[in-house]
C-alpha cells in the first residue's frame, strides 16, 4: 500500500503538470486554476486541514502528521485528501515541498491501516511516515536509517521491509526526475543504461503508449 501510494503521489504529480502546460495556453493561468481549485475544495470539505504542511492544526484536534501517531486521531481519507491538494498545488507552480506533505501521507495511512487491522497504531504510523517517503525517493536504506534516528532501533527489522517492499512497489516513478536507473525493479538482472533517468523512462513510457493507441485505431 505505501509503495502504490508512492506511485500514485508521483504519478498524479507529474501528469498534472504535464496535462496544465498542455492545454493552458497562458501560463499565467495554471497558478491562478490551481489556487481556484484548492480553494473550493477548502470550502466543499469544510476543514483547512490539508493547507500548509499538515504537521498539527490550529485547534489541536483534526488531521494532521502528529495526530496520526494517536488512534484514531485522523479520518479515513485524510491521506487521500492531503495527496490531492499537494498534487494540485505543486503541480499548477506553487512551491513548497513535497517532503513534509509525504510523511504526513503515509502517516495517516499507517494510522488507518492499523485501525481497521487492529495493528499498533504508532508503529504503523511510522512505517507510513518512512515507507512512504522511501518509494517517493527511491531511497530505502536512507529512510530505514531515518526511522532509526526518529523512532529508535526497536524495530529496524520492519522499518527496513516496509521501505524496501514500498520502494520495489512504486516503480520506475518518484519525485526527482532525475535520478539515474541502472537496474529494472522487475528483473534485478536486468541492467539498463545507466544515463537513464526516470524522466527518460517516463517519456519513453508515454511514447510506446501512444504509439500503441495509434496502432490501435
Amino acid at each position: 500500500m505505501f509503495g502504490l501510494i508512492s506511485n500514485l503521489f508521483s504519478e498524479l504529480s507529474h501528469s498534472i503538470k504535464s496535462i496544465a502546460h498542455k492545454h493552458v495556453k497562458w501560463k499565467y493561468a495554471i497558478p491562478a486554476l490551481g489556487g481556484i481549485i484548492i480553494i473550493a475544495l477548502t470550502y466543499i470539505l469544510g476543514t483547512t486541514d490539508y493547507l500548509g504542511l499538515g504537521v498539527t492544526t490550529q485547534s489541536g484536534v483534526g488531521n494532521s502528521l502528529v495526530n496520526a501517531f494517536k488512534p484514531g486521531g485522523v479520518d479515513n481519507f485524510s491521506w487521500f485528501w492531503k495527496i490531492v491538494f499537494t498534487v494540485i498545488t505543486l503541480s499548477t507552480g506553487f512551491k513548497g515541498g513535497e517532503v513534509t506533505p509525504l510523511f504526513f501521507i503515509g502517516a495517516t495511512l499507517g494510522n488507518v491501516i492499523a485501525m481497521h487491522t487492529g495493528m499498533p497504531v504508532d508503529l504503523f504510523a511510522a512505517l507510513g511516515f518512512i515507507a512512504v517517503f522511501a518509494g517517493a525517493t527511491n531511497t530505502p536504506l536512507a529512510c530505514t536509517l531515518m526511522g532509526i534516528e526518529l523512532f529508535g532501533g526497536e524495530h529496524v527489522l520492519y522499518y527496513a521491509v516496509a521501505c524496501f517492499i514500498a520502494y520495489y512497489f512504486s516503480g520506475h516513478s518518484g519525485i526527482y526526475t532525475s535520478q539515474r536507473v541502472s537496474v529494472s525493479k522487475a528483473d534485478l538482472t536486468d541492467h539498463l543504461n545507466p544515463k537513464n533517468t526516470l524522466k527518460h523512462i517516463r517519456e519513453n513510457k508515454n511514447k510506446n503508449k501512444n504509439k500503441e493507441n495509434e496502432q490501435a485505431n
